[in-house]
């Protein structure tokens, strides 16, 4: 549809009291001409268009109008929908309705995305139902509840001979299946209920996290690309800070500077780099293994553009924010590559036994890359332990996340205050290792130590972190960090859940949050105290 520049030029001309007879002599045609075009019944373009802007005192782009061609093909797209293409439009009525009435097209527009968002977003919670980890892993709790319920009644039931001690032990694990089995189902429905109480849409956070698990955490796209960088950057010299930094140089314009203020003092983070002065800035804390790993990421993003983009084409990225969130996660999945090529990384992890320290010493890496490598090690055929990864601050905010299929690892707030990942802060820059077993009878091997995100020095604390790596305890006697433990012993594991709030867990001492299932809401039971709550009021 042809975008009303006529209509432009007449409003500016009445604006500015020139006549169609005065402005149709200064550009050099006829006054019936301009008419027309000022109806719109005439295209206009090249040397008639920029006299007619130059006599005008306007600027050529405000004439044909790019922001109101956008908004003529939103509004097209709207008088498309399903819902009113049957009404009698007229046939100029929206290109009218642009030019003359521009703010109530808008409005127009608007409500329309509203509305196809909140039908996308109907369509998005129920795809949720069907694929969310959290949802999908309680449902199918629920379903082995009922399997183990099913499987002590028919015993009971086909079994005619048993003891009274027997009958009583398939009772009462009955009881307590059918306990837990209730405390899951409620927990189900409160989620849902919580989300929906919420606004609806999904974060961008949470569709970069919809494309880690359905891409498996593994990108051949961007490996293939680092193979290629990788050998790019030997062939320029030994791999390290030095060879990146000559060849962002050599090759980009791209300098490197170690300390000193930042040009953007007021954020300046511990590295920043200024894409108009062409400066990569690390602050003089930041560590070794941090510079090295981000010229890396800088490097991959400027040499190998278009593999990032291919490797996030088909994810649905709903928002500019979780599109550029994706390409910093694409460009950081990269920098991983590069730094640490996928079958030297894997047979050095499998020589090692997965010795964390031991590669973060072969790779001059931190704990932290190293750990965000091993999660990615799912290439078909080739494939290494699958791992989740969690980073906490010493808050016990959780900062980052890679899913574990089957291991309900929460994405923001706070984790089970008893696993190793916050446990890690108490033994700093020491590795702590647990076997923790889930209220569904699920085990896993949590590895977890504190990091430094930079040098402590006079003017600055250290920043620290804690992160874990859990792993299926049936992978744990591949790891170095399995031996010793008794894995056949379930009685020494650590009973835990993923949260408080999603934690069926009654009796647990631990516990800081009510869970969303509240036993006071249900008739003839009180909510029990939470531990912060025990004691007051007592003079303790």
């Amino acid at each position: 549809m042809r975008a009303p520049i006529g209509f432009r030029i007449s409003n500016r001309r009445k604006s500015l009291k020139i006549s169609q007879a005065a402005l149709a002599r200064m550009a050099g045609i006829s006054p019936s001409y301009l008419n027309l075009i000022e109806n719109n019944k005439r295209d206009i373009g090249g040397s008639l268009l920029q006299r007619i802007a130059h006599h005008l005192n306007i600027d050529i782009g405000d004439l044909t109008g790019q922001a109101e061609q956008k908004l003529l093909q939103d509004l097209e797209e709207a008088y498309a929908d399903p819902q009113v293409e049957s009404l009698p439009f007229q046939p100029d009525e929206r290109r009218q309705l642009v030019a003359q009435y521009p703010a109530s097209a808008a409005a127009l527009v608007q409500l329309h995305r509203a509305y196809t968002g909140a039908v996308a977003s109907a369509e998005a919670y129920a795809d949720r139902l069907r694929s969310d980890p959290l949802l999908g892993q309680l449902l199918h709790q629920i379903l082995s509840g009922i399997t183990a319920v099913r499987s002590s009644a028919e015993i009971l039931e086909d079994v005619g001979d048993l003891d009274e001690v027997e009958r009583r032990r398939f009772l009462a694990a009955i009881s307590r299946d059918t306990r837990t089995l209730s405390d899951v189902a409620r927990n189900l429905i409160d989620q849902f209920e919580s989300s929906s109480q919420r606004r609806s849409g999904v974060s961008p956070g949470r569709e970069i996290d919809d494309l880690i698990i359905q891409r498996d955490n593994y990108f051949p796209e961007l490996e293939t690309a680092a193979e290629s960088l990788r050998a790019e950057i030997e062939r320029a010299g030994a791999f390290g800070i030095d060879t990146l930094t000559a060849l962002l140089h050599s090759r980009f314009g791209i300098g490197v500077t170690v300390g000193g203020p930042p040009a953007d003092a007021e954020f300046p983070g511990q590295f920043r780099f200024d894409s108009a002065r062409r400066q990569m800035w690390f602050g003089g804390s930041s560590m070794l293994a941090t510079r090295q790993f981000q010229l890396a990421r800088l490097y991959g993003e400027l040499a190998a553009p278009e593999a990032i983009a291919q490797a996030l084409g088909s994810a649905t990225l709903s928002t500019a924010t979780a599109t550029r969130l994706a390409a910093r996660a694409a460009g950081s999945y990269l920098a991983g590559a590069i730094v640490f090529p996928y079958r030297q990384i894997l047979a050095d992890a499998e020589g090692a036994a997965y010795d964390i320290d031991h590669l973060r010493q072969r790779y001059n890496a931190s704990f932290e890359q190293v750990a965000h490598r091993l999660v990615t090690l799912r290439r078909p055929g080739e494939e290494g332990i699958p791992f989740g990864f969690l980073r906490s601050d010493p808050a016990g905010r959780l900062t980052k996340h890679f899913p574990l299929p089957g291991l309900l690892l929460p994405n923001s707030g706070h984790a089970c205050p008893l696993w190793a990942i916050y446990g890690a802060f108490r033994s700093p820059d020491m590795l702590l290792r647990q076997v923790v077993r889930f209220s569904d009878g699920s085990r896993y091997l949590f590895l977890a130590r504190t990091v430094q995100r930079r040098a402590g020095s006079f003017r600055e604390q250290a920043a620290m972190s804690s992160v874990m790596l859990a792993c299926d305890v049936l992978h744990a006697d591949r790891t170095i960090y399995g031996a010793g433990l008794d894995l056949m012993d379930i009685a020494a594991d650590i009973p835990v859940g993923p949260s408080c709030r999603l934690c069926t867990r009654r009796a647990c001492a631990s516990r800081q949050e009510e869970p969303l299932w509240q036993e006071g809401e249900r008739p003839g039971q009180r909510a029990p105290l939470l531990p912060m709550e025990q004691g007051l009021g007592d003079g303790a």
